[in-house]
């Protein structure tokens, strides 16, 4: 029998979480500033958002546009802003830098996992605009700063899925294979449609991201509990095998 798969949906505010759950959503990525990508939220949209639904939520730790951690003021700004999360109730949560050479940036990444203290986390976007995926993925892999890091959120390519479907397909066979750094799951996001699941499914991908997709109105708008349900029905239709 196939898992089903997971459907991660983009909340800023309990309106948003409430329709996302309606209609079928798995899991809620928390996220402020959308014309900045998606910034930390403060502790009180957290907690009403938390109030409103029964689903997880992963909660953005990013204090700017781009995936730069900055410097030791900055990271030190985002921790007060993890604790604070950790101490409103906060159990997962979305992160990753990157340094000026597209490496990951492991002391930031580890003064973050300290304050989150073995949550669960997942490496946002910030792989697609590494140097070198594979190498970031395996210096996660070897960081001791790395604990709790279940999720890549990425598109295979900072163009979006269309540009990495290729990758996304191919980092999934490694995943499958167990291959060293590959043991974290792959969710899919990033310019992501409908038209792209039935490949991505044939291929073993099972966890996906949605943002803009379940706002027809745009960011300005709600999210549409009719759009969110519209992403579960073809989720939960049957896989096609790949011949």
């Amino acid at each position: 029998m196939n898992q089903r798969a997971l459907l991660e949906v983009i909340a800023l505010g309990p309106e948003d979480a409430v329709a996302a759950q309606a209609g079928g959503a798995d899991r809620l990525e928390l996220v402020a500033d959308m014309a900045a990508d998606g910034l930390t939220p403060p502790c009180a949209t957290f907690a009403a958002i938390r109030a409103a639904v029964d689903i997880p939520l992963r909660v953005m730790l990013r204090a700017a546009d781009g995936f730069a951690a900055g410097d030791a003021v900055d990271v030190a700004a985002l921790c007060a802003q993890a604790q604070a999360l950790r101490a409103e109730g906060a159990e997962e949560f979305v992160l990753g830098f990157l340094t000026p050479q597209g490496r990951p940036d492991l002391a930031a990444v580890k003064a973050l996992t300290e304050v989150i203290d073995g949550c669960r986390w997942t490496f946002h976007r910030a792989i697609d605009r590494a140097a070198d995926r594979d190498a970031l993925r395996k210096e996660l892999a070897g960081s001791s700063g790395a604990a709790g890091l279940d999720t890549y959120l990425t598109a295979g390519s900072a163009d979006g899925v269309d540009a990495g479907l290729a990758t996304l397909v191919a980092e999934q066979a490694r995943t499958a294979a167990g291959e060293p750094g590959y043991a974290p799951r792959i969710l899919v996001g990033g310019g992501l449609r409908l038209d792209h699941l039935p490949e991505l499914r044939a291929a073993g991908l099972d966890a996906f991201h949605i943002g803009g997709a379940a706002r027809p109105g745009g960011w300005s708008a709600p999210v549409d509990a009719a759009a969110v349900r519209e992403w579960r029905a073809a989720l939960d239709a049957p896989v096609a095998s790949r011949v």
